[in-house]
Formats: C-alpha cells, structure tokens, sequence
C-alpha cells in the first residue's frame, strides 16, 4: 500500500470510468480514485457523459477500457451490447456495471449488493419483512436483491400501473403509498426520489407510521440525513443513510475489477469529503 500521495498517469495507467447523461456530478469518480490510490493500483477512473450508447460501447472496446459504471439513462439499454451477462442483472433487467477483458463486455448489477450490505449490518435479511417504497429502476434492484437474501417483500408506490407492474415481476404484495400508514415490517426502505432536491421536506410514507419498523433505509443521500431519517430517529428506528448504498455498490464494483478487497473506509472518507458543501 502506498501512502496516499497523488496518482502518476503513464503508459501503464488503466482506465476506467462511469458513463451516462448527466455524469458531471457523479461521486463514483471520487470514491474510486481514493480506493485506486490507497491500494497504490495503476488506474484512474474518470466521467464519461454519453450522447448514443451504441458508439460508447464501441469506443470501449476499441480503448481497452477495464471497467465501466452505467447510470442514468443506460442502465437497461446497454443490455443488448453486451457478450455476457449476471443472471441476477438479467432478473433485474438493468447493469450498472461493466467488467471489460480483451474487448469482451460483462454486464452485472451491484445495486441489489450495495442495498443488501447496508440493511445487513442492521437485520438479518434471511426470513425478514421489508417495505419497499417506488416502484423505478433503484427500487427493482433493491426488490430482486432482497428475495434473493430471502426476505420478503411488499411494495408500495405512488403510482399503481407501475408498481402492480413491479410488484406482479417480483411475486410480492403492492400497496398504494396512502394505505402504507398501518404496514408493518422488519424494515421500510425508501427508493423514491422523496425527500431529495426541492423535495426535501416531503415524507415518503406518514410520520405516525414509522414506528412501525425496526430499520429505515433512505438511498436519497442529498441530503445526507433526510427528512425521513430524522422522523424515524425520533420514532426510534435504527437508520441507514443513502451513502450506505452508493458506498457498498461502488465497494463491490472495485472487486469485480481488482478481485481485491475494496478500502471501504478509504471510499466512505472520499464520498463524505465530496458531500461537504
């Protein structure tokens, strides 16, 4: 290991990177050049803000690119680009994760892996009840990941065609949001936008219902504590921050591309510094 002085850019310098539309305000750059630098790899990891997804794929290949995060809006139509792929990204239907070798393209989904650590240091996820709130691309990650712990699972969202539509693909009850006030559950995680942006001071699920639940997960992390976390702290809920997530899928990733152990601390400590505003 070295000591933490600046990365030196030569030859032999690995590449990877994130790409999708936005990427310029991705935390991923930040979080795995400190874990590059702290193992003292030969890699740099940089954003890649993509206009046509086909072109991309071809530039990887043709660069010798090692590693790749997909974000918004790739995640499902990378897909069909790919030489093989994870069969529980398959499940998913979304990769937010590549691993390159000899221009061939694997596709795999550490979301369902990041939520499932996080919750993990709080529950045993085998045989436990958990409240998923949304039915988008972060909540069918979060859903596939937690039935294949062995939890299970109701969902709820605000809209019901979307999440009669998730809720039939993960065989799971739905609720709409109004009726989660008298739910119950081991854990309540929030994959929602709620909470976040201008929508800071909304709550995903009534403030008299958090008592409800054990744990409360929120992957919203700007704000670092929201409003929901603050309720469920008040309620007396253990809470999980959305860092949680983003930190331990980005843990995993490092360890699809190094095969080495990730510096999660070293990553935690990155990730925080770039939330400081």
């Amino acid at each position: 290991m070295n000591n933490g002085s600046a990365m030196q850019i030569n030859g032999a310098t690995e590449l990877y990177g994130i790409m999708g539309n936005p990427v310029a305000h991705s935390l991923s750059p930040a979080m795995h050049n400190a874990a590059f630098t702290a193992l003292g790899l030969n890699k740099a990891y940089l954003p890649f803000a993509v206009q046509d997804i086909a072109q991309a794929m071809t530039g990887l290949r043709a660069l010798g690119l090692k590693g790749v995060s997909v974000t918004i809006p790739y995640k499902q139509t990378v897909i069909e680009y790919l030489d093989s792929l994870d069969p529980v990204a398959e499940k998913i239907g979304a990769v937010n994760t590549l691993v390159i070798n000899n221009g061939a393209i694997h596709g795999a989904n550490t979301d369902w892996l990041g939520a499932n650590r996080a919750l993990s240091e709080k529950i045993s996820l085998k045989g436990s009840s958990v409240l998923l709130l949304g039915a988008g691309g972060s909540a069918r990650a979060i859903g596939f990941g937690l039935l294949e712990a062995g939890a299970s699972l109701t969902l709820a969202s605000r809209t019901p065609e979307k999440g009669l539509a998730l809720a039939r693909l993960l065989g799971c009850p739905w609720l709409p949001l109004a009726e989660t006030i008298s739910a119950r559950a081991d854990a309540l995680v929030n994959a929602t936008s709620l909470g976040m942006g201008p929508q800071q001071e909304l709550l995903p699920i009534a403030k008299e219902a958090l008592a409800n639940f054990k744990v409360v997960m929120d992957i919203v992390y700007a704000p670092l504590t929201t409003r929901l976390l603050q309720e469920a702290r008040q309620a007396g809920c253990q809470t999980i921050n959305g860092l949680a997530m983003l930190l331990y899928q980005g843990a995993a990733q490092f360890e699809l591309w190094t095969g080495q152990q990730a510096p999660v601390e070293v990553m935690r400590q990155s990730l925080l510094a770039s939330l400081q505003p």
